[in-house]
């Protein structure tokens, strides 16, 4: 066996050790022995590696394979985008044409007034105007403009973008649903309802661009909070223009590629009944201390599916909360439920015009039958009050004195005297609701409460959102579930709402007595005057009511310790620049 190589032969290393043949032999075999057994185990060695490898692939497969995606909160909070529950889907983004607060939740994030408010109180400070004076009489308001307000399209917002705002608001052919809340403003009403079509005669003036003069009928000190509602804010005629009639309905100048704002977000995304999507403006005066860079306003008409959709880490915010769901969130993550005020109120409207319902003393007994406190406590546990009366208890100072209380025997007898004692000859009546699961269970509590109480037989109907505010635009409807929420903190944004044919009257009621009362007060910039002639006219409408009040409302929610900037506030407003997420 050759163990060296080279030219000539082999020398054989074991001749000087003495070794005989047979020893060599020896020798080499137990050697070729020791090979072998070291090539199995170069093989073993071999076969064992290749196993850890495989190993290793499978665990490095198996843990990216089994990695948590991340949730649209951690991305958001990421990236500085919300993700909010608004409910169900929104009917427009025209702040002339909307009437709700879901709209209200999209559209202030895409315009701006004349004023902003405080995130902490919302009291009113500079929006796109930097500052103002007021006469001494409180009825002329001079503001003067931002030279950097800017709208999205990059155009300077000037003074005649106001004016030419609140004539399209104004304009009978649009027929606005919101344009009473200009008529403070001298000779708004009177023009919005045709009876002078100079827009000229209006209490509006511009001085030159940066200079805006508005001149009201009477003293309204509530004026500059007014200003806050979106009815207010401005809109951009020219793109109005492009796209329709500026002064009439049709213009579809809402959809994402189109929307022309001045506020602190610009519209980037509108997919109907599932998101729409607002990104940081680079054209707002303000932007650099906005904070978020993005809201997805998500759309969500179950309060289940939106609870669902907090846990699984989709929403930081949401819009409301399953009732039967509160206590469980007060014993375990009471961190994440909020329940702040809330100047609102929960009821029911009755349509006057019907037969039976058109008779006073039948919706007395109603109304008297109803059992406030089991609502708040059993249904919603939210912390809500019982309503006795419609304008909720201290609106600026003002607390109703007169009150519908939970009397069943008054309420039988009441019936009673209206023709139908213990409820005999009463025809089934109807409740129309909007579809949720919290509607759903008061309507069955009031259903509940005729029947044992009054022996009245009573129906229940959901319907969607659009079908059913169009029931009650065409007051298609007997008893009608409805939400008033204060457009701003006075008990007239309460009171108003009942003058004969005010556009969000809707139940066909009517008294002269009342309207005086309304109209009285405001005449009038003295507190004790006004709030007394609110007290008279509430005690009308209780005791005819058109009306049947539950609740007062607080708003009730979950939401993420990392949004900031989120503080209770008794409208509900939360102006997004001051925002953030951490």
């Amino acid at each position: 066996m050759d163990l060296t190589k080279g030219s000539g032969l082999a020398r054989d290393p074991l001749l000087p050790l003495g070794i005989t043949a047979c020893g060599k032999r020896c020798l080499a075999a137990i050697f070729a022995a020791k090979l072998q057994t070291a090539a199995r185990m170069a093989a073993l060695q071999s076969h064992a590696t290749a196993c850890v490898n495989l190993w290793l692939s499978f665990f490095l497969l198996t843990i990216t394979s089994c990695h948590r995606a991340e949730t649209d909160v951690e991305k958001g909070t990421r990236l500085q985008i919300l993700h909010k529950g608004n409910g169900q889907e929104v009917q427009d983004l025209d702040p002339h044409l909307v009437n709700s607060v879901s709209s209200l939740n999209i559209i202030s994030a895409l315009l701006e007034g004349l004023v902003s408010e405080d995130p902490h109180d919302l009291h009113p400070v500079p929006g796109v105007a930097e500052s103002w004076e007021i006469s001494t009489d409180e009825k002329n308001y001079t503001f003067h403009l931002r030279h950097n307000a800017k709208w999205s399209n990059g155009e300077a917002v000037v003074a005649q973008n106001f004016i030419d705002s609140y004539h399209r608001i104004l304009s009978p052919k649009l027929g606005s649903p919101v344009a009473y809340m200009l008529y403070p403003v001298s000779n708004a009403e009177v023009f919005n309802k045709g009876k002078i079509d100079n827009f000229d005669q209006v209490g509006f003036r511009a001085i030159d661009d940066w200079t805006l003069e508005i001149t009201l009928a009477n003293p309204t000190p509530y004026f500059l909070s007014l200003l806050n509602h979106y009815s207010w804010f401005p809109v951009h005629i020219p793109t109005i223009r492009k796209y329709g009639p500026a002064f009439e309905r049709g213009s579809r100048w809402t959809k994402p590629e189109r929307f022309v704002g001045n506020g602190p977000f610009t519209l980037e995304e509108w997919r109907l009944n599932d998101r729409l999507r607002v990104k940081k403006s680079a054209t707002y005066w303000d932007s650099q201390n906005v904070a978020l860079n993005e809201i997805v306003f998500h759309t969500i008409d179950s309060n289940d599916v939106e609870e669902r959709a907090f846990r699984s880490g989709q929403l930081h915010v949401t819009d409301s909360i399953p009732v039967n769901r509160i206590d469980r969130y007060r014993r375990a993550n009471p961190e994440l439920l909020r329940i702040d005020p809330y100047l609102g109120t929960y009821f029911f409207r009755v349509n006057v015009t019907r037969p039976v319902l058109n008779n006073r003393l039948v919706r007395r007994a109603l109304a008297l039958a109803i059992d406030r406190k089991a609502i708040v406590e059993k249904v919603w546990r939210g912390g809500q009050l019982p309503a006795g009366c419609f304008t909720p208890p201290d609106t600026a100072g003002y607390s109703c004195e007169s009150s519908i209380p939970y009397d069943v025997d008054l309420a039988r007898k009441t019936l009673a005297q209206a023709g139908y004692p213990d409820g005999r000859r009463f025809p089934p009546i109807e409740i129309l609701f909007n579809t949720s699961e919290n509607h759903k269970l008061t309507a069955e509590a009031i259903q509940q409460m005729w029947r044992q109480n009054l022996n009245v037989n009573a129906m229940l109907l959901n319907q969607e959102e659009k079908v059913y505010f169009d029931s009650r635009r065409q007051m298609n409807y007997q008893i009608y579930r409805s939400t008033w929420i204060g457009d701003y903190v006075d008990p007239n944004s309460f009171l108003d709402l009942w003058v004969t044919n005010g556009t969000n009257n809707q139940t066909g009621w009517s008294n002269r007595e009342y309207d005086r009362l309304i109209a009285e007060a405001s005449r009038t910039g003295d507190r004790t005057a006004r709030y007394a002639a609110f007290q008279k006219a509430e005690a009308i409408l209780l005791d005819e009511a058109p009306i049947l009040p539950v609740y007062f409302y607080t708003h009730t929610f979950l939401i993420r310790l990392n949004v900031k900037g989120w503080y209770p506030t008794i409208l509900d407003h939360h102006p997004y620049k001051y925002v953030r997420l951490e």
